[in-house]
């Protein structure tokens, strides 16, 4: 079974930063795209960033450019979110996700495994 469980949440001021994690197991973070999705109550699921097979691409929507990083270690098997300058509009569910068919990488059609979500709030 594929298992993503995300950790690093938590409630930050304006202006403040945290790391995102998100271990994978039964899936191999290399294998294919990656990504971090984030859901506010009442909006749509909405893709942050995706990367691909360690780092040789990365991708982010417009929002986050320049403030965020994702990455990932091969070798723990783990994805990263480092997330800086963070604002209000950044408060939502985080979730990581493994890409199960060809898609836009920031469209959560393209990934069909999810972890359970990690809340940040930014206040």
């Amino acid at each position: 079974d594929v298992q993503l469980v995300e950790s690093g949440g938590g409630s930050v001021q304006s202006g403040g930063s945290l790391t995102l994690s998100c271990v994978a197991s039964g899936y191999s973070v290399s294998e294919g795209y990656m990504a971090w999705f984030r859901q506010a109550p009442g909006k749509e699921r909405e893709g942050v960033a995706a990367i691909w097979q360690g780092g040789g691409r990365t991708f982010y929507t417009d929002s986050v450019e320049g403030r965020f990083t994702i990455s990932q270690d091969n070798a723990k098997n783990t994805l990263y979110l480092q997330m800086g300058d963070l604002k209000p509009d950044d408060t939502a569910m985080y979730y990581c996700a493994a890409q199960t068919q060809r898609g836009p990488v920031l469209s959560p059609a393209t990934y069909g495994y999810w972890g359970q979500g990690t809340q940040v709030t930014v206040s």
